[in-house]
């Protein structure tokens, strides 16, 4: 059977050395194919590749056909295929959605321009798009700004702007890496849906494996550029050929803590916590109260929206009008209620915390060299001078697995799982008692996902560290974490030792977020 796409030995070079290739890809009609691998494997790559879109500093060749016409790589032909033969889904919608424009504007435009609708055809085109893919009131869903949306209605909208143009493949590339499971389940299911009654050839790009095995039919397994593996998904899943494949899903397989102790001092607790925000019909807390102890890790856990970030800066004091209290290094006399704290003083006390959050690629300031970024919290307490804060850095990134001679670097010299690891060593700066990570695996592969738990539980223990582990990952929160909080819409309906909820859930919220995550 004719291919619908064909790529033939893809190669993709910089200068003299190869970062892709060769490879061969083969999309049909109505079929997934998963292309996995981690970060910096060339997955992403491939997909530019597909779309005409590598970067001019580096160079491409190979082959590529249509309905087995063969079509010049880069060539005006080849240009002419995005959009109407070649959707694409990115990874991040909302760097990909003009801010400043509402989405109805955005998809009645592309309606127009690739597919010469009239203003008003192009409306009802875009009220039927918005339908399609679920958008809770599609008339008035049109009117809004991207910044108005949840992260799981952006990847809908990136979705119906993909099909606007009516598409025959689909490249989706790391389209739920940021989603909690429900949400990245619930994507994917519209993903299969809109493969099996359009007869859409889906290319699906993760480093999610069981994601994959549960909605690709092939699997292609890149690493560092090359072809390691390929075949039929589930034969491939259950007798993996090659090391690194089997690593790969050894990766995905977290080992969960023991039971805590129960003799540890009190480090933190919240006190009838509520949040309400601006215009808000509801709570977003709703009298929540957590205790955290010494050396002890406590997962925030459930899905977007249902108040686990907010609650992380609450128990911060990063929220204003935020009502309750908030006692730290205990609730006898020698407690501080952070929420009666001047200024001044919550400054002061902030150097006993350490935050690290989702994204390392935008919380690091990329005009700056590592060893300003990780000794800025020494810089900012007034602690040591430039050459003790440069040791300092140095002793830091050492601490976290890198090496000494990174600190003259940018972060853009560094991948998303040493970035990670930067913060992490920044984070550590003041020797805080409280390690504070908000989603601080959520975007990156497995590899790199379980060795930045490993590092956690390894500091927790070696530090005596307090872990506060704000996620949407069940496994990554019991191999971090020895108590778990479940909440939904503000409250917390489940909690207890991580073990014990995770094996036997008594609420149903904390089974349908188990059930809710793909299994290969």
């Amino acid at each position: 059977m004719t291919a619908l796409v064909e790529l033939r030995g893809l190669q993709v070079d910089s200068g003299a050395r190869r970062l892709l290739g060769p490879l061969d890809l083969q999309l049909q009609a109505g079929e997934c194919v998963g292309l996995v691998g981690e970060s910096g494997s060339g997955k992403s790559l491939s997909a530019l590749a597909l779309l005409g879109l590598v970067p001019p500093a580096l160079s491409t060749r190979g082959g590529l056909a249509v309905d087995g016409h063969d079509v010049a790589l880069n060539s005006r032909e080849h240009v002419a295929l995005r959009g109407r033969v070649l959707g694409w889904v990115p990874q991040d919608p909302l760097a990909a959605l003009h801010p400043l424009r509402s989405v109805g504007v955005q998809l009645t435009e592309t309606l127009r321009v690739l597919r010469g609708l009239s203003r008003a055809q192009a409306q009802a085109e875009a009220l039927s798009l918005f339908a399609r893919v679920q958008l809770p009131e599609p008339g008035a869903a049109l009117r809004k700004y991207p910044h108005q949306f949840s992260g799981g209605q952006r990847q809908r909208i990136a979705i119906a702007l993909a099909l606007a143009t009516r598409p025959r493949v689909l490249i989706a590339d790391e389209p739920t890496s940021a989603l909690d499971a429900r949400i990245a389940r619930d994507i994917l299911d519209l993903l299969d849906a809109l493969r099996r009654e359009d007869g859409l050839a889906l290319l699906l790009i993760s480093h999610d494996l069981p994601l994959v095995g549960a909605y690709a039919q092939q699997l292609v397994v890149l690493q560092r550029g090359a072809v390691v593996e390929r075949g039929a998904t589930r034969a491939l899943f259950a007798d993996p050929q090659e090391t690194y494949t089997r690593e790969l899903l050894a990766a995905d397989t977290l080992a969960p803590l023991p039971a805590p102790r129960t003799d540890a001092q009190l480090l933190l607790r919240g006190e009838r916590l509520r949040v309400r925000y601006p215009r808000a019909s509801r709570d977003a807390l709703d009298d929540v109260t957590v205790e955290l102890r010494r050396g002890e890790g406590l997962a925030l856990v459930g899905e977007s929206g249902s108040g686990k970030s907010t609650l992380g800066r609450a128990l911060l004091r990063l929220l204003r009008g935020a009502h309750g209290r908030v006692l730290l290094f205990g609730d006898g006399p020698d407690a501080v209620d952070l929420a009666a704290l001047p200024r001044r003083e919550l400054r002061r006390l902030r150097a006993r915390i350490g935050v690290v959050f989702q994204d390392p690629y935008a919380s690091l300031d990329p005009r700056l060299r590592i060893a300003q970024i990780v000794a800025e919290p020494l810089r900012i307490h007034g602690r040591g001078d430039a050459a003790s804060r440069r040791s300092r850095a140095a002793e830091l990134l050492q601490a976290v697995g890198l090496d000494r001679d990174m600190l003259d670097r940018y972060p853009h010299q560094f991948s998303g799982g040493q970035r990670q690891r930067i913060a992490i060593a920044r984070a550590l700066a003041t020797d805080p008692e409280l390690l504070v990570c908000d989603e601080a695996v959520s975007a990156l592969d497995a590899h790199h996902r379980a060795a930045i738990l490993a590092l956690l539980v390894t500091l927790k223990r070696e530090r005596g560290l307090a872990l506060l582990f704000v996620t949407h990952d069940l496994a990554a929160a019991a191999a971090v974490a020895e108590r778990i909080a479940v909440l939904e819409d503000g409250r917390i309906v489940e909690s207890g030792v991580t073990l014990e909820v995770l094996r036997a859930p008594r609420h149903a919220h904390t089974r349908a977020l188990l059930a809710a995550r793909p299994q290969a």
